[in-house]
């Protein structure tokens, strides 16, 4: 995975590190990044007018993280300010890749992917991803019809 400039960026997450996501060596626990990047896509979701998962469950779908990786470039400490970015990177069949980000001002601390398939509610079969969904996602990245 490559770091990613900023400027790939459309959306960022605003999160300002808490004394309980510290470890005692003063640095936030490797975990908390998952719970960072869970935050800042339901943001993303929000901008795009998306009520995650309500708007899913209306066409009896919703999403199941299949993939997640990230990269730990520098330590993130009690008290930072952090900005995260979110972009969708691919739109498949069924399946949506995120890209993610983490900056503390000019240094980026993380980088990493969260996949997402969309699949039956009730017996997690997968689900084609909704064409109104796809839509948002095309028009706020600016995708080339063929995808992200």
């Amino acid at each position: 995975m490559a770091n990613l400039p900023r400027e790939v960026f459309s959306f960022f997450h605003g999160l300002r590190v808490r004394w309980a996501e510290v470890d005692p060596q003063g640095i936030v626990f490797n975990g908390n990044y998952l719970t960072y990047a869970d935050v800042a896509i339901t943001e993303y979701f929000r901008s795009l007018e998306v009520a995650y998962p309500a708007d899913l469950l209306k066409d009896g779908g919703d999403f199941f993280a299949v993939k997640t990786l990230l990269e730990y470039l520098a330590p993130a400490r009690f008290d930072d300010l952090l900005e995260i970015g979110v972009r969708v990177s691919r739109l498949g069949g069924a399946s949506m890749a995120f890209e993610l980000g983490i900056w503390r001002g000019g240094e980026q601390l993380t980088s990493g992917e969260v996949v997402y398939v969309h699949a039956d509610a009730d017996n997690r079969k997968s689900l084609r991803l909704p064409d109104w969904l796809r839509e948002r996602v095309r028009g706020f990245e600016r995708c080339a019809p063929a995808g992200c």
